[in-house]
């Protein structure tokens, strides 16, 4: 009942809006008719007889009613005044809506033209696939026009469907390879429900992007990259194949030039065999350099992360680049910063190649003075910083970036006068930037040059490092001398004598020396051998009185020129070890150290070398190579070592030979086997001999690989065969006597 009274309500107005005039008529009317009827009743009823009409209270109704027709038209004037502004305040907003209207429908305009034409597909569809609109770019691709699209189900011919995402919003994303008056064109479509209109259900839209040129283009560089990835591979097995062809003819060169020199020879044939090894050391250096630089550029540089003992790496190093350097007539030395932990977590042998290098540079361009490796924190947590300072030839500061690049050198005439390829600075900073390291240079020329290369070291947390401290002296208010030239090995040594609270005086006069004795009671006094063989051992004379420890440093080269004295107390080998000179300086006085330098130091190491021999002789050792020259040179060198080898020229010779040897009850204490050989090659004569193995019982024999190969997978096939270790081409003589050492006192060899 309420509904129908509320229509009939909103009918009436409708109707008093669309005639205004004749509502106006009938409201006058009824106004009129009312005023009228009342007038003429309250009148005509007045003038009556029996009305009691009195003139005194008709003026006072009507003056009322006067009254009250004056407030009615005082309160229609006020409405009327209040509707009319009102209607203004309409009017205005009817205005503004208006141009806001017109505003959004030239927007409308705007935004249906952009779309028509638009440059990327657009279409719109119902919830059935139905097309409800359509661009113009949507028509001139489909070949139809827009009225001809809308209302039908017309899809384009799609020739490839590619991968399709779905983005959180729920907007699907996919490629479409479809056909096209110009050809087949790939359509990138972004595909999502929108709401058009209020009360409508929603519609599909799709926005579609001609991305046949970005498709193009990632098809070619997908394609360029597989053509770089293959010539990649052929570079690597290039390399690899050169490798192993270079190196197997230089192993019979190295090897063969070293066993003749361990010939009687004349003098002028020691030169020329030497000359011939040297040479073959340098080629093989060159390729190592070749194949580390296209490792590197091939990205299949792998870096270990394992803890290793920082003093006892530096230290080794210092002592294998000794020879070469006291051979040129200079000092090498190495200081390792106290504050620093003994073990650390990083890949040894990487830094250790970079340290080689540039201390092995720094050697080569020293003619005078003597090359320090200095170890110190660096300047950001679990940073060191390993400084290589010498005294050599400096580089110009136009040339000091240059020297980083590859085949490059500070200038022609260093190329022709030192040698070399110009490839150990550029892959040393390569390997230190893959450590996550920096590598900087400070040069003067004719000054000398310092390498600080600074890599983040992790502390190692191993609780049995099996790398234990050693005890550094306490050696405050003790006085020391040290008396030797003014070189970087005798700086060294003072700060580290300084930084266990020694006093410490630096003397580089034999006769200063011995006039600065009588001053004090000396704890110990250092000896360089540099100052000459006599003046040391009058020095030692004369410091017996004054000083409790009288120890000599020397090089092992010059050891036989000093005689056994009771003048010394001990002796120490440069470059010093720290943990030697702090065990040195830690012995009682009235304990004589060994005598470190006389025949019978000789005979007690040479005694020992003949004891550690003696459980080598009578090995059996089966070397499968099928290079004449090379299975010479095992022959030989096995033979030296007091071993009986059989040699065997392919891997089915070998099988046959192993299974002979098992069968007979003697079977091969060591198999070395050579990777590539005719018929049968090294790793599947292994996994034949494993697999033969397998269903018996008894001793595994330890297989060791002579490969040439130096590659990663190469390393990785050996194992897989069942390999227990490898021997890299050229051939080293220590490293097979270690390993054949390793064989003999545990009869099985550690993977």
């Amino acid at each position: 009942m309420m509904d129908r009274a509320f229509r009939i309500k909103i009918r009436i107005r409708r109707f008093t809006r669309r005639h205004p005039w004749l509502t106006f008529a009938i409201r006058s009317f009824m106004i009129f008719s009312a005023a009228f009827g009342g007038a003429y009743g309250f009148i005509a009823g007045s003038r009556s007889e029996s009305s009691g009409y009195d003139p005194h209270a008709f003026a006072i109704g009507a003056s009322f009613l006067f009254a009250i027709a004056c407030v009615a038209l005082a309160t229609l004037s006020f409405r009327l005044r209040w509707m009319r502004r009102k209607l203004r305040k309409i009017a205005l907003h009817n205005e503004t809506l208006a141009d806001r209207n017109w505003e959004l429908k030239e927007a409308e305009e705007r935004a249906r033209s952009l779309f028509e034409s638009q440059g990327d597909l657009i279409v719109l569809r119902d919830a059935d696939g139905c097309i409800t609109f359509v661009n113009d770019a949507y028509c001139e691709l489909a070949q139809q026009p827009r009225s001809a699209l809308v209302g039908t189900h017309f899809n384009l011919v799609v020739l490839e469907q590619g991968t399709s995402a779905l983005e959180r919003n729920g907007t699907r994303i996919h490629d479409q390879k479809i056909a096209s008056p110009l050809g087949p064109r790939w359509i990138a479509w972004r595909e999502g429900l929108v709401r058009s209109d209020a009360g409508r259900p929603a519609e599909m839209q799709c926005v579609g992007r001609d991305v046949t040129d970005r498709a193009e283009t990632e098809r070619a560089l997908s394609d360029a990259r597989d053509q770089a990835d293959a010539a990649s591979r052929a570079k690597s097995r290039f390399l690899a194949m050169a490798s192993h062809e270079i190196r197997t003819p230089l192993n019979g060169i190295i090897g063969m030039s070293g066993l003749l020199l361990d010939t009687p020879l004349t003098p002028e044939q020691i030169t020329y065999a030497r000359a011939v090894k040297t040479s073959g050391d340098a080629l093989l250096s060159l390729i190592e350099e070749l194949l580390d630089y296209s490792k590197i550029e091939a990205g299949k540089i792998d870096l270990e992360q394992r803890p290793f003992a920082l003093a006892a790496l530096i230290e080794d190093i210092t002592e294998l680049l000794a020879p070469r350097a006291q051979a040129r007539k200079l000092e090498i030395a190495a200081y390792v910063d106290e504050r620093l932990p003994m073990e650390v977590v990083g890949d040894a042998a990487r830094l250790r190649q970079v340290l080689l290098n540039l201390a092995g540079n720094a050697i080569k361009f020293t003619s005078t003075g003597g090359v320090a490796l200095i170890v110190e924190p660096g300047i950001w947590p679990n940073e060191i910083s390993f400084l290589v300072r010498d005294t050599g030839i400096g580089i110009a500061p136009e040339a000091q970036q240059r020297i980083f690049r590859e085949f490059e050198q500070a200038d022609e005439r260093i190329a022709r006068s030192y040698g070399g390829t110009g490839l150990g600075l550029s892959i040393s900073e390569r390997i230190v930037k893959r450590m996550g390291g920096r590598i900087t240079l400070e040069s003067k020329p004719d000054v000398g040059s310092t390498f600080e290369v600074s890599i983040p070291l992790a502390a190692s947390d191993r609780e049995n490092s099996g790398q234990e401290a050693f005890a550094a002296p306490d050696l405050t208010g003790q006085s020391i001398m040290l008396v030797a030239p003014q070189t970087i090995e005798a700086s060294l040594v003072a700060h580290r004598l300084q930084r266990w609270g020694g006093q410490t005086c630096v003397v580089s006069d034999a006769a200063v020396a011995q006039a600065l004795l009588p001053e004090r009671s000396w704890h110990a006094v250092l000896l360089d051998r540099a100052l000459g063989t006599a003046d040391v051992e009058w020095l030692g004379e004369a410091a017996r009185p004054h000083a409790s420890h009288r120890i000599v440093m020397f090089t092992p080269a010059t050891r036989h020129e000093i005689q056994p004295s009771s003048a010394f107390t001990g002796y120490l080998v440069k470059p010093l070890r720290a943990a030697s000179l702090a065990a040195r300086l830690s012995l009682a006085p009235e304990i004589a150290a060994p005598n470190l330098a006389g025949d019978e130091l000789i005979e007690t190491v040479e005694a020992a070398e003949r004891r550690a021999a003696a459980p080598l002789k009578g090995l059996s050792i089966l070397v499968a190579e099928d290079n004449e020259i090379n299975a010479l040179l095992m022959r030989s060198l096995l033979t030296r070592l007091g071993h009986h080898a059989v040699v065997t020229t392919n891997g089915e010779e070998a099988m046959e030979s192993w299974l002979a040897a098992k069968s007979a009850g003697a079977p091969y204490d060591l198999v070395l086997m050579d990777i590539q050989m005719p018929q049968l090659d090294g790793i599947e004569t292994t996994r034949r001999i494993r697999a033969h193995e397998a269903g018996q019982s008894g001793r595994r024999t330890p297989i060791l690989a002579l490969t040439a190969n130096t590659l990663v997978e190469d390393r990785y096939a050996c194992f897989e065969a069942g390999m227990d270790g490898f021997l890299i081409k050229p051939l080293d003589r220590e490293k097979l006597a270690e390993a054949l050492a390793g064989l003999a006192a545990s009869r099985h060899l550690a993977a």
